[in-house]
């Protein structure tokens, strides 16, 4: 894309001094976040990179980048914290980062449990303020310690806490989402409702997070435990079981595969070598039960936390979902992941069938959670990576018996496995930023109905 001359120096000039980041080394580290999971993306994307970045404290001062940006036609890529995996944040076409790390206020956790935040809070801090008040997260992503909530909802859907509570976009969990539109004069629009969807997962094309709203569930004194089973079919028997079991209060129900538990570096002082291996979040006062009913199954409790408020030590969270590639990687870097959907009823068929097809170059750990209030067994498998075309012949196969794929090694959201039938993400996408500056590239049904005006004096 052909840039106006000068325009860093313009943008550096709209700004109070420091707030835009021009040096080549800092600029590249804000153009990049965990694109690298995937070994296609990694090739693909390695080069790509802003132009400058700027680092907005007020909305106010977001409002103006993104007027100049539009005046002057100049792309704009919104970064949260950056521990995404699939290149969302990554410029394809340079521009500005739109760096909202100063945006990071919890601004209200209301009596009825509401958490009003800017969109560079921390989840870990929206959580522990939560915590305060008699609430809590109804779900987050395991990276939730440095993910902002801005991030998550651009480009989460899942994770501890889904298993009761459903998925983001579940149950009104975001309740609202404000934003700013990417035009000459920027709008402040308010999504409320089914409304949400417009921009919830939508890799920040559709504006500018300010501010957002989640609903909170009631705070409870979690406990950890962890249990070690001979075979992975009776790991996957007992974690299914305490999934759809309603009696059960629980926050996180994982199962793995042997030897994915052997790359957890730092819990290797309790891990049994050789075995599958289940990690469960349960209320403290069903841990001696859960227990119990684990060893009743023919699992051995490994490991076990009663709840400790804060939290110290291992937390058996930070090993599941994307982290359990991230483990997995630092043992062995040629591995990656995909991102299967399967069918809850048939999904022991479907995992027996892929081993019969691929053997041990997929490796499997579920995260169960409920998706449209049923329970599904949640999985990002682990991949040994050879070359693109058999990594293609794996997606391939696993259409044909049933088993759907969020790629997560296409830097688009089409591909990205939460498109949606009604088209609501490109019908805001005109409304929202018609002339396609924002993060261009990554909604590629998408072309421009306008362009960009004039600069005035």
């Amino acid at each position: 894309m052909n840039l106006p001359l000068n325009w860093i120096d313009d943008l550096t000039a709209l700004l109070p001094p420091g707030r835009v980041v021009t040096a080549e080394t800092d600029v590249d580290r804000l153009s990049k976040d965990f694109y690298w999971y995937s070994p296609v993306l990694e090739r693909q994307l390695r080069e790509k990179r802003g132009d400058a970045a700027a680092q907005p404290r007020t909305v106010a001062e977001v409002r103006d980048v993104l007027s100049f940006a539009a005046r002057r036609g100049i792309p704009v890529t919104v970064r949260g914290a950056a521990t995404g995996n699939y290149g969302q944040c990554i410029p394809l076409e340079g521009g500005i980062l739109l760096d909202l790390a100063a945006l990071d206020r919890v601004l209200e956790i209301s009596a009825d449990g509401i958490a009003t935040c800017e969109p560079g809070a921390r989840l870990g801090v929206i959580e522990s303020t939560a915590r305060k008040s008699g609430w809590e997260l109804r779900c987050y992503p395991s990276t939730y310690q440095k993910a902002s909530v801005g991030g998550f909802l651009a480009g989460g859907s899942g994770g501890i806490g889904s298993i009761s509570h459903g998925v983001l976009r579940d149950n009104q969990t975001v309740r609202w989402i404000k934003l700013l539109t990417m035009e000459p004069e920027p709008r402040e629009i308010l999504l409320e409702g089914r409304d949400v969807f417009k921009a919830l997962h939508a890799w920040g094309t559709n504006g500018v997070f300010v501010e957002v709203g989640l609903t909170l569930a009631p705070r409870t004194d979690w406990a950890q435990l962890a249990v070690a089973f001979p075979s992975f079919e009776a790991c996957i028997d007992f974690t299914e079981q305490v999934a759809i079991t309603g009696t059960w209060h629980k926050r996180l129900v994982s199962c793995f595969e042997w030897p994915i538990p052997g790359w957890f570096a730092p819990l290797q002082k309790w891990v049994p070598q050789g075995e599958a291996l289940a990690f469960f979040e349960i209320a403290h006062s069903q841990l001696e039960e859960l227990s119990a009913a684990a060893a009743v199954a023919g699992g051995r409790p490994v490991f076990s936390s009663p709840h400790q408020e804060p939290r110290r030590g291992a937390q058996l969270s930070d090993y599941t979902w994307n982290h359990t590639t991230l483990w997995s990687k630092k043992a062995e870097p040629s591995l990656t992941y995909l991102q299967c959907g399967f069918n809850p009823q048939s999904f022991r068929d479907q995992i027996a069938r892929l081993k019969a097809r691929f053997g041990d170059e997929i490796l499997w750990h579920f995260e169960f959670l409920k998706s449209d209030g049923v329970v599904v067994p949640g999985c990002l498998p682990i991949v040994r990576f050879t070359t693109e075309e058999r990594l293609q012949e794996m997606i391939d196969f696993c259409g044909t018996i049933g088993v759907s794929i969020a790629n997560p090694h296409i830097n688009h959201l089409e591909g990205s496995g939460r498109w949606r039938p009604d088209d609501a993400k490109l019908v805001a996408k005109h409304e929202f930023d018609p002339m396609g500056l924002m993060n261009p590239g990554k909604m590629i049904g998408f072309k421009p109905t306008a362009a960009p005006q004039p600069a005035t004096a």
